[in-house]
């Protein structure tokens, strides 16, 4: 019996092209890996990191970046969402992966997941006007992810971190994200006094204790500006402070002192994307 020209075809390409696999932990990659999962040390080094989950990895692509290398789970190779992303990826930067060996490396829950490694997308210069969001000695993944969504759903798209933010290529931060990584301009490590003097924009900071802070809603938020936004405990530094245009609270009623980081950031970005839209 005859077979058709596209099986043939198939088979023989499968023949040609065969199947990528790693089944043990010891295998180089997996090692490195591991390396940047866990070390910001070694992500800075390579100016490299990686994604866990499918979700980042369609995020990733939709934005039009090329992975180094997609990890898939083997007991997966059926699955219609792999299959679906298999279709998306040249072959060549597909391996498949042991579960156990997988399991070793990953810190998430589902072992059963994929992994992607990539290049850290490199920093341009860095902005002297236009909308930001600028964040002071942050140290919660959680937060900083969260704000990163939204600043992409608010319409800012520049970030700026100081020396000592918590690393926002951090797979904690990254899947805090849920992609807003790969929708934004990140500039991370930066001297934040130096570079605010360059800063041509308004610059506010959100701070309780600040020189007769400006009630959010009284404020005109037309025009570009930068929003500071500082640690989970002390706030915004007083170095940083000196630095602003001026400081802004948050009217709330009751007995609530103030908001966490996070929550802040979205309802002041919300309140100057209601302003410019209204």
């Amino acid at each position: 019996m005859r077979l058709p020209f596209c099986i043939l075809f198939i088979g023989i390409r499968y023949i040609m092209r065969p199947m990528k696999s790693i089944t043990s932990v010891q295998n180089e990659q997996l090692k490195h890996l591991s390396k940047l999962l866990s070390q910001s040390k070694v992500r800075r080094e390579y100016g490299q990191t990686v994604l866990e989950g499918v979700h980042l990895l369609q995020v990733y692509l939709e934005a039009g970046y090329t992975p180094k290398q997609v990890y898939l789970p083997e007991s997966k190779n059926t699955h219609p969402e792999i299959r679906n992303l298999i279709s998306n990826l040249d072959e060549d930067c597909i391996i498949w992966v042991g579960n156990e060996a997988l399991s070793k490396i990953t810190s998430l829950n589902d072992a059963d997941d994929v992994m992607t490694w990539i290049e850290i997308p490199p920093q341009g210069d860095l902005p002297l006007s236009g909308d930001c969001v600028v964040l002071d000695k942050l140290q919660d993944p959680g937060n900083v992810g969260t704000i990163l969504r939204s600043a992409a759903a608010s319409g800012v798209r520049q970030i700026v971190l100081g020396n000592d933010c918590v690393d926002i290529w951090s797979p904690k931060v990254l899947r805090a994200g849920m992609g807003a990584h790969f929708l934004l301009e990140i500039y991370s490590r930066v001297s934040l006094p130096q570079w605010l003097d360059t800063y041509q924009d308004k610059i506010w900071a959100t701070a309780l204790d600040g020189c007769n802070p400006s009630d959010l809603y009284q404020l005109d938020l037309n025009a570009p500006c930068a929003w500071v936004f500082g640690n989970e405990g002390s706030g915004v530094s007083r170095e940083i402070l000196e630095k602003v245009d001026g400081s802004v609270r948050i009217p709330m009623l009751g007995q609530t002192e103030s908001l966490n980081v996070a929550m802040a950031a979205t309802v002041c970005l919300f309140e100057q994307m209601r302003q410019r839209i209204a």
